[in-house]
């Protein structure tokens, strides 16, 4: 039962930034960000072993560094990789945390050669709201429900998704035009859950809609709850209602899928079967459609908005970019077309590098293991952060300046190291849908450069609430101007 102090909650949370985005001067923002806490060992290395113990330190009582971590993002990444280098642990939601910051150290997690590094890391942060879903599961079991989720992300199966996200994007597009202001976030949100309700499950965006959207949002704001318990009115108890809610949707639909032959991502799941016969039972489905449907519409929608400010903070590549999308005419775009569009496919490179989506990745260790020779006891809970390494000025020419010729052919910055840019992850657990999102920002983006020329105030500069992922803590305000 939603109860008054839920539903006030949950309008306050939309409309008002939380407290650790509140504006102060920027004097105050310095000072806090540079504070610093005595440095200590987090565990001492075994005699003999060689190796080095984590430095860092806990932060203030109680909370540790978890205001910090969510209100300044990459600027405390930065700042902490500058004074411990890239290995360091910090006191965070009641729990000793380490970091893994630059490619190197990046790369010896993701890779995992000796599997000291289980996906356990997710479950204190998301098990209870995204149970079990891909990015959950370890090893063997892992690799068992990619290659069957795998059946729904074939070349046959991605140009049926583009082609059906493409009516439901140049519609939601062109309804903009009646407002002529938007904060362009919560539009794009709406627009990116309107296509995955459509290219998952086949179903148009109707009543459902909106409690379908806000649970979504209570279940990945809830992962980084301070009070982890379910108190009225508290992230954790908006967490869990909406994972029941969402749990209630997607079983009730499951049938259906399971009997008819549709050619949407639920039917998909539903009918997935490898060579040797292996399909998922009704509760991988639903577990399955819970964390994709997030993760899609989610990580398109901090995407594409990325991509319109930076667009709109510079011009000269909106128009560029309008050219080649002009020029493929009035008909709604494949993945041929949407191939076509390069000026696109760098802007959306350089935001994703400037803007990770998901700018941490948990991981716990099962065993001891050491990373560039630093010593990781058994059960050490562990972040990787590809927000800190899309900054490393070893790997990147300005790297705070928008410079999408930097994915050119004649530079290739990213490939200076392989875990230099990884807004998809890498290693076992790479993003399953990498192709589908950049089709579907890249086709939101060609409908918007079609229909509309848009800016923002002379001198404005956006800011991220890191809070869970990134999010402009005043949703973007833009001016369309209808072409």
């Amino acid at each position: 039962m939603v109860t008054a102090v839920d539903r006030m909650t949950e309008t306050l949370r939309e409309r008002i930034p939380p407290l650790t985005a509140v504006p102060l001067p920027r004097a105050v923002d310095e000072r806090v960000l540079r504070r610093q806490w005595p440095s200590s060992e987090f565990a001492a290395p075994p005699p003999g072993s060689g190796f080095k113990a984590i430095p860092g330190d806990a932060g203030p009582p109680l909370l540790g560094h978890t205001v910090r971590m969510m209100r300044y993002g990459v600027p405390y990444g930065l700042q902490r990789f500058e004074r411990y280098g890239p290995v360091w642990w910090s006191g965070a939601f009641g729990r000793r945390i380490v970091t893994l910051t630059g490619p190197d150290a990046t790369q010896v997690a993701l890779i995992n050669k000796d599997k000291a590094f289980s996906q356990e890391g997710w479950r204190f942060f998301i098990e209870r709201f995204f149970n079990r879903g891909l990015m959950l599961l370890d090893f063997g079991e892992h690799h068992t429900h990619r290659r069957i989720m795998q059946e729904a992300f074939t070349r046959d199966r991605l140009v049926g998704y583009v082609d059906s996200m493409g009516p439901t994007l140049r519609e939601g597009v062109a309804s903009w035009a009646s407002t002529p202001n938007p904060r362009l976030y919560w539009a794009l949100k709406q627009l990116t859950l309107d296509v995955a309700t459509r290219v998952f499950m086949d179903m148009p965006s109707g009543a459902d809609a909106l409690k379908i959207n806000r649970a979504f949002v209570a279940c990945v704001r809830a992962a980084t709850a301070v009070v982890r318990q379910p108190v009225p009115g508290g992230r954790w108890r908006a967490g869990l209602k909406g994972r029941q809610l969402l749990e209630r949707y997607f079983a009730s639909n499951l049938p259906a899928k399971r009997a008819g032959e549709g050619t949407d991502l639920f039917s998909a799941l539903c009918h997935a079967t490898t060579d040797e016969g292996e399909r998922f039972t009704d509760a991988d489905v639903i577990n399955h459609m819970i964390f994709l449907m997030m993760a899609a519409h989610d990580t398109s929608t901090i995407t594409s908005t990325a991509a319109a400010y930076y667009l709109a903070k510079h011009p000269e590549w909106q128009e560029r970019a309008r050219e080649e999308s002009l020029a493929l005419g009035d008909e709604l775009p494949g993945t041929e077309a949407l191939d076509r569009l390069d000026t696109l496919d760098l802007v959306i490179k350089e935001s994703l590098r400037l803007v990770a989506p998901v700018p941490s990745m948990s991981r716990k260790t099962v065993k001891d293991t050491d990373v560039l020779g630093y010593y990781l006891p058994e059960g050490t809970l562990v972040g990787v952060s590809p927000s800190v390494n899309h900054f490393d000025p070893r790997y990147w020419t300005a790297p705070h300046t928008f410079d999408p010729e930097r994915f050119g052919a004649g530079r290739r910055e990213d490939k200076s190291h392989r875990f230099a840019w990884m807004p998809f992850g890498g290693g076992a657990h790479k993003c399953i849908g990498l192709h589908f999102g950049t089709y579907e920002v890249k086709a939101l983006l060609h409908e918007m450069l079609r229909r509309y020329r848009w800016s923002v105030p002379r001198g404005y500069r956006v800011r991220w609430d890191y809070v869970s992922l990134p999010v402009p803590v005043d949703g973007l305000p833009i001016h369309l101007h209808r072409i």
